[in-house]
Parts: structure tokens; C-alpha cells; sequence
């Protein structure tokens, strides 16, 4: 055991030696958690609205400091000039018109209800969708405000709740999904140079020669990174629940040993990918590109799954970030416990086992 663990300690000088081995482990997941975590959101906000009032009473007033109050437009208020409101929308200033003709006000009190154009971007449609509800529901709840007791002869007033969000934070939906990109890219990345800048710089002939078996070898190479990773697991957690306000509701255990088999899951891909390659750009590449495409399009937080064609659905139940993704979603964000996640927690295990497997078939121990 003490040439184990002298092995191990060689692997952490490797490691410390090399900046940008460091650059990549804490550098790289600082930065995609926080840029990631305020730029990727479903929310719209500070939208510029474009609003010309034909009618001028007390009602569009109320309703327009209602729609300033809040926190998604913009609000420029124009003049009767429709071409300007054309020639916004061709020069992208404005994502949005609201008009009010004339006689608004008279008709809402007097015939009980008046008619707004709402005129959106169509070139981005998820925006403009979102624009037309959240106009749309704060002139309805106006509506309610002035005429609590208006009597129709049908009514059907629903109330929403979001459950797991009560707060309707955008960070909630893709935190899950940024920790698993970011877990997969860095574990994977760093590890499949492990055995290949051996082959590069000549000393492969020292491990084959040394009495280590195959399979110590690459523990010894394994662990220096699974211990490293999970520092970075904690650190990422840190930055989600202090700067992106995202609480954990399940239990901190259960979420780092889930985590922990994810990285060694990655790891294990990582040494699969190392003995496959004879160069460490080759290594990198496969990593970095063969991981982060899948895990950004096959994972489900940025792109539902429901909505993919059925064979695109086959493929992402071989992508290992699909199922910690849905871990973390079931521990972190809705507080569930291990028996909601333990056909998922079954399938890094057999993914585990598998690439190891295959992994150590494939080492090397004799040079060609």
C-alpha cells in the first residue's frame, strides 16, 4: 500500500504542477455556474414596450403604471406615429406595441369591455408568446381590481401554483443541468490525459514495468481527480445556493454520494477515452466536444425531451448526464428521497461498471 499511495501522491503532483489542469478543475466550473446561472434562464425581462395611448383617460393610466410597476418592460410611451412603431421593430429597439384606441376608458365602463393590440417580434416566438401572457395577465388582473363584483354568465377564473418554485426563480430549471455539464465536461476532460501524457512523455514504461496490476493503476490515476472533483461539486453548490439562491431541499448526503458516483461514472469515461487515444489533443477533443454536445442536447434541461423524435429519445438514455440530471432535479429541487431515484442511481452504476470494464480490456500493457 505504500507504493499505492506513493503513486498517488505522484498523480497530485501532476496535477498541482500543471496550471492549467487547474485552470480547467475550478477556473472553468466558476465560470459556466455563473455565467450559466444568470445568462440561461426562461424568463424574459426588461423588455421595451412601446405603448401609444389614443384614449388618454383614467383607465389606460392605471393600467399603464401597472405595466411600469412591474419587473419585465421597458416602457417608452409614444405619440399616434404607427410608422415609428414599424420602423422600431425593423431596427429590433422595441420587442413590443401595446395600443390603446380611442375611447377605451368609455367603452370599459359603459359597455363593459375594451379591446388592446398587443403587437410582438414574431422572429423570436418563445419571447413573443411570453410578451402576450404577461401583458395578458396583468390586464386581467385589473380587470378583477376595478370590477371585483362584475357578474358574467360563465366564469372560470384560474388560479396557478408552481410547485418545487414558488418563487418562479429561473435559475431553479437549469442549476441541475449546468452541474451536470459541468461535472461531465471537467471529470472527463482531466482524466483522459491521465494514461496518455504517460504514453507522450515516455513513462509508460515505468508503470508497465512497476508490480502494480492494471487495474491499481488506473484507482491510482482515478482517485486524485475524484477527490478534486468533489471539492469542485462543493464549490459549485456553494455558488448555487449563495449567489444563484437556489435552496437544497433534499438531503445534502444523499445528493453528494449521487454526485459522487456521477464523477466517478465521468472519471471512469474519462480513463476509457485515455486508453483509446494515443495524444492528449486527441483526448481532449473527444472529451470536450463528445461530451459537452450530448450532455447540452440529450440531458433535458435545455431542450425537452418529450418533444424529440422517438429515436433521439433512445439515444439520450445512453448519455450518463440525462440521469444525474434527474437525481438532482428529484433531491435538490423537490426534496424526494432515495427511493424516487434509485433506478437512476442503478443505471450509473451498470454505466459505471461498464466503461471500467472496457477500460481496463483496453489497457495496454505492453507497448506496440
Amino acid at each position: 500500500m505504500k507504493q499505492f499511495f506513493a503513486f498517488i501522491r505522484k498523480e497530485f503532483f501532476h496535477v498541482f504542477r500543471d496550471r492549467r489542469t487547474l485552470l480547467i478543475m475550478f477556473g472553468l466550473p466558476v465560470a459556466q455556474i455563473v455565467l450559466f446561472g444568470f445568462a440561461l434562464t426562461s424568463e424574459v425581462k426588461d423588455i421595451t414596450l412601446t405603448i401609444v395611448d389614443n384614449s388618454r383617460d383614467v383607465n389606460t393610466q392605471q393600467l399603464i403604471g401597472k405595466i411600469k410597476s412591474s419587473s419585465y418592460f421597458v416602457v417608452e410611451e409614444s405619440t399616434i406615429d404607427y410608422n415609428a412603431i414599424r420602423d422600431s421593430f425593423k431596427k429590433g429597439t422595441a420587442k413590443c406595441a401595446l395600443i390603446f384606441p380611442a375611447h377605451f376608458g368609455d367603452d370599459l365602463q359603459h359597455v363593459g369591455k375594451a379591446q388592446i393590440q398587443i403587437i410582438t417580434d414574431g422572429s423570436d416566438p418563445n419571447t413573443a408568446k411570453t410578451v402576450v401572457n404577461y401583458i395578458t395577465a396583468i390586464t386581467t388582473a385589473y380587470q378583477q381590481e376595478i370590477s371585483p363584483t362584475a357578474h358574467l354568465p360563465y366564469m372560470i377564473i384560474p388560479e396557478a401554483r408552481m410547485l418545487y418554485n414558488e418563487e418562479g426563480n429561473g435559475s431553479l430549471n437549469f442549476i441541475p443541468g449546468v452541474m451536470a455539464l459541468v461535472l461531465m465536461i471537467v471529470c472527463t476532460a482531466l482524466t483522459s490525459v491521465s494514461v496518455v501524457r504517460e504514453k507522450e512523455l515516455g513513462t509508460m514504461e515505468i508503470l508497465l514495468v512497476s508490480p502494480f496490476k492494471p487495474l491499481m493503476v488506473l484507482i491510482a490515476k482515478a482517485i486524485p481527480y475524484l477527490i478534486l472533483s468533489l471539492a469542485n461539486f462543493i464549490l459549485i453548490l456553494v455558488l448555487a445556493v449563495f449567489v444563484l439562491n437556489v435552496g437544497i431541499k433534499g438531503s445534502i448526503l444523499l445528493l453528494f454520494l449521487e454526485s459522487m458516483l456521477f464523477i466517478i461514472t465521468c472519471l471512469s469515461l474519462g480513463l476509457l477515452i485515455s486508453n483509446a487515444t494515443d495524444s492528449q489533443q486527441t483526448a481532449l477533443l473527444i472529451s470536450m466536444m463528445g461530451m459537452m454536445i450530448p450532455t447540452m442536447i440529450f440531458t433535458g434541461f435545455m431542450f425537452p425531451l418529450e418533444n424529440m423524435p422517438k429515436v433521439f429519445q433512445i439515444i439520450s438514455h445512453i448519455v450518463p448526464s440525462r440521469w444525474y440530471f434527474l437525481i438532482v432535479k428529484a433531491v435538490m429541487l423537490k426534496g424526494l428521497g432515495f427511493e424516487y431515484v434509485w433506478k437512476e442511481t442503478l443505471v450509473l452504476l451498470g454505466m459505471t461498471a461498464l466503461a471500467l470494464t472496457i477500460a481496463l480490456r483496453n489497457f495496454k500493457t505492453r507497448l506496440s
